[in-house]
Formats: structure tokens, sequence, C-alpha cells
């Protein structure tokens, strides 16, 4: 009897063998011998020192900083410096709407008693036209304006004494309404001066005595007139914004110093464009500076080679 014959026939390969590195890299086995050369490539790095040009605008922006700070405390101190809080609100004033400025205030009278039914009266140019407005004050001596222009104003105080009318007359600065408000506020009381100063005065036609008795504060108060107590801290406030700049600009200028980084020098020009400066003198320098930033080249210098350990090799 024939033995059956094997079911299962060996099957010759056919391919070559592949790798199994070969099939994950995709690479075949380098089959000659290997050779290196070098090419002479020197590896180069940024130059962590600043460029001599981005020392002179550094130097550049410390000077542009310190006009900053300087204008700053210029705004910091009402009392003197070549801009004053009135200056600035006049300037303020004269681009702001008509009718936006709201007025109020209280009359006392020299032993600061509040004086009832005293006359306030509020006068203004506006152009051609020379606008007066009127009201009395209740019993706490209090008035309240609304709907008046921002800007300069005589303002009139009347108070009958006995036979006598005693007029006190200011020259008031109404705030214009601030970036946020549709009204700009201004909040002034005002004292009277005794009866006995009134009575010193001389009559304005020139008898001995007169009915009407006044006391004009407006020639005195030219330069700088009443205004609200809250514009001046918003003035000083400003002041100390700007020193503030000042300070964090020039620690970005000390920072780049240090550091070699055009960016931090160039965020410090544009830091420093905040400060304004008397006359924008900041502003300009710190455009200049800024623009500047852009021509300093870049210097690379070779990544020092250091020698492993042998133990490493």
């Amino acid at each position: 009897m024939a033995e059956p014959e094997d079911s299962v026939s060996e099957i010759e390969p056919t391919a070559e063998i592949v790798d199994y590195i070969d099939e994950l890299t995709g690479l075949p086995e380098p089959k000659g011998a290997l050779t290196f050369s070098s090419s002479h490539s020197v590896l180069l790095m940024p130059n962590p020192k600043i460029h001599s040009l981005g020392q002179a605008i550094a130097v550049f922006l410390l000077f542009t900083c310190l006009l900053g700070f300087l204008n700053g405390v210029d705004y910091a101190s009402p009392d003197s410096g070549l801009v004053r809080p009135d200056e600035f609100v006049y300037r303020l004033s004269q681009t702001a709407p008509d009718e936006t400025a709201t007025f109020r205030g209280v009359v006392f009278d020299d032993d600061n008693q509040p004086i009832e039914n005293a006359t306030v009266r509020v006068s203004w140019d506006d152009g051609n036209l020379w606008n007066m407005t009127v009201t009395e004050t209740g019993k706490d001596g209090a008035f309240s304006f609304e709907k008046l222009d921002p800007g300069l104003a005589r303002v009139d105080i009347l108070v009958e004494r006995g036979e006598h009318i005693d007029v006190f007359s200011n020259r008031v600065l109404f705030s214009p309404p601030a970036l946020i408000e549709p009204i700009g506020f201004t909040t002034i009381d005002f004292t009277l001066p005794p009866a006995e100063e009134f009575a010193a005065q001389p009559c304005t036609n020139g008898d001995d005595e007169c009915e009407v008795r006044q006391i004009d504060m407006t020639s005195q108060q030219m330069e700088h007139p009443l205004m609200d107590s809250g514009a001046s801290s918003i003035y000083i406030t400003i002041g100390f914004g700007f020193m503030g700049l000042a300070l964090i600009a020039t620690g970005f200028t000390l920072w780049a110093m240090n550091s070699g980084s055009i960016g931090i020098l160039r965020t410090a020009a544009a830091i420093s464009f905040f400060g304004m400066g008397h006359y924008y003198a900041a502003c300009c320098f710190g455009i200049v500076a800024f623009l500047l930033t852009f021509a300093v080249p870049k210097r690379y210098i070779p990544v020092e080679q250091k020698t492993l350990p042998s133990g490493l090799l």
C-alpha cells in the first residue's frame, strides 16, 4: 500500500530577506566603507553683547527718558513749571462742545456761614455775543448752573447788606467733559470778605458813599483763574503717570544694554514715546530711537569648541 503524500509542501523563499531595521527606516544598510570629512564650517551664535550702534541708541533713550521724567515733575508741581493746571484745562476746553459744563458751589460769609438768597451771576464771552445767566442760593447757600460753555467766565456774587449791595467778582475756569463723561463738573465755594472791606473800596462814580460796593478779583486772576480742585488732582496724577512711564522705559533700556536684545531696546523706545516731554520732545526722540533700532546690524560669534572628557570618548 502506498504511503500518502505529505499535505504540507515546503515553500522556497523567492525574495531577499529584508532586515527589520531597514523596513522601519526605509534606508538600506550601507555596504561600503564610511568616510568622514570636515567641511570646515563654523557654527555661529548671536552675539550676546549689544552692538555699538545699539549702545548709542540706548544712551539716546536714557536722555529721552529724562525728558519724560522732567515733564512728569512739571505736571506734578502745579504751582511751578512751564505748564500749569489751568493752562492744561483751558486748552482742553477750547475743543470741548458747548453747553457741556456744570457749575456748582456754596457761598459763605466771613464767619463761614452759608448765605441765603445771594445772587450768583455767570457771564462769558461767546464770540461776538456776551452770554449771562443768573440764579440765587438756597438756605444752605448752594447754587447750581447747567449747560454752560467750558472755558473762562466771570462770576459775580451779589449780597444785600442793609442799604448796600456788595458784589464779589472772580474769574473762573469751567472744566470740560472728561473722555468718559459727557459733562464736565466744576465745584467752587466762595467766601465773601467782611463788610468792612467792601466799605473801604472806592466808589466807581467818585462819591464818598455808594449803594453798590464791589471787590473785583478778576485783575489778579488773569493768569491763574479759579478752577475745580479735582481738575488739579487729575493734572497731578497725569504727572506721576509720565514719571512712571519714564522710569519703566529707563529700566527696559538698561535691561537691553545688559542683555544685548534689540527687541527690548525697541520696546523701551516705544514706551519713552508716551512720556511726551516739554514741547513733545520725548515723542519726537522716541520715534527717532524706535526707527534707529531697525538699523542695528546683527552680529554673530563662533560657538566655542569644548573638549569632551576622555571617559566619554
